[in-house]
């Protein structure tokens, strides 16, 4: 599986869930390969802090690409691996739509509090300008940074609902300290320690859900 966690909008969380997806992915004895698209080098910060914090490293294979390279060199190395994680950056750019033609997820995460109408059109209308290139393209849209409570979250899941190109993981994603202290140290959310269970058990549903859309799909 290649997938790519992308959008259009900054600070919702990409990276974040593109690490989290990737060390999920090698704890389940899959051969990872992470791809930092993004001009930010976020994805390539974590790995770096990775390798530095674990004794045996980071577990995965991290590479940069950019442009259209993203999509000529994924083409050459997908087979290498048994899956891929594309993290791009926040806005419509060249390699964003690149890895979108040879990826078999796209994953949005949005955040309620700055939640509004003019994201999930850009989205739709990025997905359905792709969906030419890449018909089996199956797009997810994941809530990150949730309240504890609050009108924000059910006004964003019952917004998302109703998108048609865009399928709503019930999975959702807590606004918690550990996502940026796991981050911080190059770990996942359910590798840091003092554990936060209930952070653990968002990633690990959040997880199990993208697994199940991914199998649904092949």
């Amino acid at each position: 599986m290649i997938y790519t966690v992308g959008g259009i909008k900054g600070g919702s969380g990409k990276t974040t869930l593109a690490t989290n997806l990737a060390v999920m992915l090698t704890r389940i004895g899959k051969d990872v390969l992470l791809v930092d698209a993004d001009d930010q080098e976020t994805a390539t910060d974590f790995t770096y802090w990775r390798n530095e914090t674990l004794p045996n490293g980071s577990g995965y294979t991290a590479i940069q690409l950019a442009d259209a390279a993203v999509r000529t060199e994924i083409l050459k190395l997908k087979d290498k691996y048994d899956d891929i994680v594309i993290d791009t950056g926040g806005r419509d750019t060249t390699s964003q739509r690149a890895a979108m033609v040879v990826s078999d997820m796209y994953i949005v995460p949005f955040v309620p509090r700055s939640f509004d109408m003019w994201t999930l059109e850009k989205v739709v209308r990025l997905v359905e300008e792709m969906q030419p290139a890449n018909p089996n393209l199956v797009a997810v849209a994941v809530l990150n940074r949730l309240d504890a409570r609050g009108a924000d979250n059910d006004d964003a899941k019952e917004f998302l609902k109703d998108s048609p190109t865009l399928s709503v993981l019930t999975a959702t994603l807590g606004h918690r300290k550990i996502y940026a202290n796991a981050a911080s140290k190059g770990l996942a959310v359910v590798e840091y320690k003092p554990s936060d269970e209930k952070a653990v058990q968002e990633v690990e549903a959040m997880f199990q859900q993208l697994i199940d859309a991914a199998k649904n799909r092949t």
